[in-house]
């Protein structure tokens, strides 16, 4: 898995290095399918079963997009733009999963604070990937920063459990009940994902079937990793180093 992970942070490495006006959501799809040819592996996220198999490796999301935004050669992307980027990774049966958002060019001051909290959202989550802990603690502590900055979590998708297929239980909320849910144990590997919204925690499916976005056109942040809960603390496995 730490393996997958590495790949996995490789390729939205990749996509994320040509990341500028006017590259289109097809590059960043074709950047990092790249670097998964390279080393023989394969996306779980392409042919995903939904309204019609998820044609892509990488799912593009930008501005008001929250998750799953389908990559296209017509997509352009403009200055001020903010793009997540999810990517997954099966390396000899394993998996990564991982996501980032990015900003293209000069950002607003508001975009730049939503990336912030949302990154640091993540931290905080990981560091309650603990074993003695609750998944209660970890849910809470998200939703606990987001929501002190002014800012949304999603109340329909989640991380989940992540190893030889990339959805596994449990189920993991970006809100929730310190104290409340299953017990973390060593050996656990978790896809921790912070969804935040500037305006409202609602959302809606585009006609395409897939592209998720704020029900009222405001921007969204995604940021990932797959971790382990070790005796040594929380593992990232979605890192390059």
């Amino acid at each position: 898995m730490r393996q997958a992970g590495r790949i996995n942070a490789e390729a939205l490495a990749a996509a994320c290095a040509i990341i500028r006006p006017g590259t289109t959501t097809a590059d960043l799809n074709a950047a990092a399918e790249e670097v998964l040819a390279r080393y023989g592996c394969y996306s779980p996220f392409k042919n995903y079963p939904g309204p019609y198999p998820y044609p892509a490796s990488v799912c593009t999301s930008i501005n008001e997009e929250l998750v799953h935004g389908i990559p296209s050669p017509k997509r352009k992307l403009k200055e001020g733009d903010i793009v997540s980027l999810d990517c997954g990774t099966v390396y000899q049966g394993f998996v990564g999963d991982s996501a980032v958002t990015v900003g293209v060019g000069e950002i607003s001051p508001v975009a730049r604070r939503l990336l912030e909290v949302t990154e640091q959202a993540l931290e905080i989550g990981i560091a309650k990937l603990v074993a003695g802990n609750h998944l209660g603690d970890v849910s809470a502590a998200v939703q606990t920063f987001v929501e002190g900055h002014g800012f949304h979590v999603t109340r329909v998708y989640t991380g989940h459990g992540v190893g030889r297929e990339m959805h596994e239980g449990p189920s993991v909320p970006n809100f929730g009940i310190a104290g409340n849910g299953i017990l973390l144990r060593n050996g656990m590997t978790i896809a921790l994902e912070p969804m935040v919204l500037v305006g409202t925690p609602h959302t809606r499916v585009l006609p395409d079937g897939w592209t998720v976005v704020s029900d009222d056109g405001s921007l969204t942040a995604h940021f990932e990793h797959s971790v382990a809960i070790t005796p040594n603390g929380p593992q990232i496995l979605t890192k390059l180093e």
